[in-house]
């Protein structure tokens, strides 16, 4: 990937596909769970018991799952609407929300890697998703300030910021270096020395 000085970018539609796959297998282990659950009682109960037990259970079931996928569906499609990444000379911009839009600002100064992930899906689909992790470690306690999910292109761009944040580290000379390590020394020996 040839270094640009701005790229703007959004997730690529396969990350809504991954959505959907996440959706019908949630859906799915619900089913199964249901279906346990429907052996355990048709087999503990008496067949007076029983009545309409089945018809109740799967009912439910079909209900709850039919909701999840109508609120779910326009969130996701909202949502992957709504997100953008801009990587900027000095940052990384994340546009995102639906009701109230959220715009995060990570300056590169202040980044200490990216990491990679890429869920099963993801490697299925083809895309992977850049988490940007900061000294600050941000208040989500998820260990990394902002994520850019869905990207097609992952591998360069990752190949990019960290060539960036290798650009925006401080030029250290060799007298300062000397100098930080005489201060180590001098530290060293005290400790040493109160023992």
């Amino acid at each position: 990937m040839t270094r640009i000085e701005t790229t703007t970018m959004a997730p690529d539609r396969r990350w809504l596909t991954k959505q959907y796959l996440v959706l019908l297998t949630i859906t799915g282990v619900a089913a199964i769970a249901v279906g346990i659950l429907h052996v355990i009682l048709v087999l503990t109960l008496d067949e007076a018991d029983r009545g309409n037990l089945g018809v109740l259970i799967w009912g439910i079931t079909g209900a709850v799952a039919l909701a999840m996928w109508l609120i779910a569906v326009p969130i996701v499609i909202l949502w992957h609407k709504n997100l953008e990444y801009v990587v900027e000379p000095e940052r990384i911009v994340i546009r995102k929300g639906i009701l109230t839009r959220i715009q995060q600002n990570i300056p590169f100064s202040m980044v200490t890697d990216f990491r990679l992930h890429r869920s099963l899906y993801a490697r299925a689909l083809g895309i992977g998703s850049i988490q940007v992790q900061t000294a600050g470690q941000g208040v989500t306690g998820s260990g990394y300030e902002g994520k850019l999910a869905g990207l097609e292109d992952w591998a360069d761009l990752h190949e990019d910021l960290r060539g960036r944040i290798r650009g925006t580290a401080s030029p250290t000379d060799d007298a300062d270096l000397n100098d930080i390590l005489d201060e180590i020394r001098e530290i060293r020996r005290v400790l040493e020395t109160s023992r």
